[in-house]
């Protein structure tokens, strides 16, 4: 079936074209386009997270990341970096736990980390003026893809309904502008 369709130039094989395509053009809008942190506040995140739990590198990452609703992803180069200096002042143990680095917080990092306060750099970090705009990207890469996997193994009757479904939602994302 996968060759059977022939429409805007791909044919046969070049479906996997399209669907490298397709791929590449999703790996460019997995990157958010979230703000940077300030000065600090690397170091501030990892120690409120630290306050709740212990935790390893990837995890601060990935809480950070959690918790700023996508704004914000530190680097593991400014992670690992961060959590290091925390050890080499005291602020922070580590412990070897399956193979990974568990980071904690001492008597003093917590007296640190209460020196901070209750709000987190996450809590007060604007979102970046593109962040409401990284869903569409990604909603039509994701229908992309589902376009690609249709044309690839779908029957002819389902290529044909799906070329329906998506000249109707090309038209109505053109109705959605012209509203005023």
């Amino acid at each position: 079936m996968r060759n059977s369709y022939q429409a805007g130039g791909f044919t046969g094989n070049n479906f996997d074209s399209m669907w490298q395509a397709v791929e590449e053009l999703r790996s460019r809008f997995e990157k958010r386009p979230g703000t940077r942190a300030g000065r600090g506040e690397v170091r501030s995140a990892i120690l409120a997270l630290l306050a709740e739990r212990p935790m390893h590198g990837y995890q601060v990452i990935r809480e950070i990341e959690e918790r700023s609703s996508g704004n914000w992803k530190p680097s593991a180069g400014s992670v690992y970096p961060t959590l290091q200096l925390l050890a080499d002042e005291g602020f922070i143990s580590v412990e070897e736990a399956n193979g990974r680095k568990i980071y904690s917080l001492t008597e003093a990092g917590r007296a640190e980390a209460a020196e901070i306060g209750p709000s987190a750099p996450w809590e007060t970090m604007a979102p970046s003026p593109g962040a409401a705009f990284s869903a569409l990207p990604k909603a039509g890469v994701e229908l992309a893809q589902a376009a690609t996997q249709v044309g690839r193994t779908g029957s002819p009757e389902q290529v044909k309904e799906a070329v329906a479904v998506l000249d109707d939602a090309r038209r109505r994302l053109y109705a959605i502008l012209a509203q005023d």
